[in-house]
């Protein structure tokens, strides 16, 4: 047993804060942290919840209600996105380590607050982008820095994922723009599950190992097919202050699922990757190939290396200037495309499986496959229902 193992506190043990739940338990006996509390004003959404009342650890439900009382050299937040930022602030407050899952906050001025309250604690806050973490992402990052592949021209991403009406049902916030009580959610294929997706070109283009791109220029297009208030669909072209043009094309209401599909463009190299778990290859254009592995390899390596920094080592790559330029850049989509653009009716599919009703979008994954091979947004490949956005210069 280490003498002295880390004290974690959880901020959210259902959903996202399960997996972490999982991870701890089945690693206990390593000592090298320990849990000394949990909060969730729901905690028995908790699949291992009475494994914890059985170690006697607290769960209370508010974080506050743990700092009252309590200590912790890390805080591991995965609550709602609406709830990123006064958490993190708070456990900084009370000198804990932060690890924040993704994405880092609803907005900008959330994510501000959040770099202020850091440089103010003397603590560090890592973000749950858990490719950034991965040796994939770290190896094809460094040889970027190095020259290697040449100048980037163009990054690429097209992941179609769809999602059934159970996955917006699942709780109050999911598909929305604000919750109930005003806060900002912004909650979306671009900040939530394929946030991963966009936060990690601009990670890979970042000028060293712990900072991102930036976005200059941010065009998008938003469309929904569920009946929800934000968008579940998003199309986006996006220019960095390093001057490399993004495509990302996302969606929840198409009908087949490829897992994530990318190509980026290098002078020497194009990097190319195709569906979920699959290996990062760069393909030089002398033929060589280098194979750095799958970014999907060690999802918990992120919570791993924040333990490992709360004992005293080297603060986690992906921080608040990690991941701030995903945050710029969905802010900027939304006030792109203000007005969520509905599908027509008549394309409009449901689909019924055992226990799931999913609605798709006939002919999306034709057109968002046709945009990701041409570098075009469905307005510019003169879809009958697509609706340009704004051009916006940040």
């Amino acid at each position: 047993m280490n003498e002295n193992p880390v004290s974690i506190v959880l901020a959210g043990i259902g959903g996202m804060g399960g997996v972490y739940v999982a991870e701890l338990l089945d690693h206990a006996r390593e000592g090298t942290f320990r849990i000394v509390g949990a909060a969730d004003p729901e905690p028995a959404r908790c699949p291992r919840l009475e494994e914890l009342k059985a170690l006697g650890i607290p769960i209370v439900p508010a974080l506050e209600d743990f700092y009252a009382r309590g200590e912790a050299d890390l805080a591991v937040i995965s609550s709602p996105i609406q709830f990123h930022a006064p958490q993190t602030m708070l456990a900084l407050s009370r000198g804990s380590h932060v690890l924040c899952e993704k994405p880092l906050a609803a907005t900008v001025r959330e994510a501000e607050a959040m770099r202020e309250a850091r440089v103010r604690s003397g603590r560090w806050v890592a973000v749950g982008y858990q490719w950034s973490f991965s040796d994939a992402i770290q190896g094809l990052k460094k040889d970027i820095l190095t020259g290697l592949l040449g100048k980037p021209n163009r990054m690429s991403c097209l992941y179609p994922w769809p999602r059934d009406e159970a996955y917006y049902a699942r709780n109050s916030w999911a598909g929305r723009i604000k919750d109930a009580d005003g806060r900002w959610v912004l909650d979306g294929p671009a900040n939530n599950a394929m946030a991963h997706d966009l936060h990690n070109m601009f990670y890979l283009l970042g000028e060293d190992i712990e900072r991102s791109a930036r976005p200059v220029e941010v065009k998008a297009e938003l469309y929904r097919a569920n009946r929800i208030e934000n968008y579940d669909t998003a199309a986006a072209r996006i220019k960095t202050d390093n001057g490399v043009e993004m495509l990302f094309l996302v969606s929840h209401a198409g009908r087949r699922d490829p897992g994530p599909v990318l190509s980026y463009d290098f002078d020497k190299a194009t990097v190319l990757a195709a569906g979920r778990g699959s290996d990062i290859k760069a393909l030089f254009h002398d033929g060589k190939v280098k194979n750095y592995g799958s970014p999907d390899a060690e999802p918990m390596k992120k919570l791993r290396d924040s333990i490992e920094a709360a004992r005293g080592g080297r603060p986690p790559v992906c921080g608040i200037e990690a991941a701030s330029a995903q945050t710029l850049a969905v802010n900027a989509m939304q006030e792109s495309s203000p007005a969520i653009t509905d599908f027509p009716a008549g394309l409009l599919r449901t689909e019924e499986t055992a226990g799931s009703s999913r609605k798709w979008v006939e002919g999306l994954d034709e057109v968002l496959e046709l945009c990701y091979a041409e570098s075009l947004l469905p307005s510019e490949a003169g879809v009958e229902w697509a609706r340009p956005g704004r051009l916006l210069k940040l």
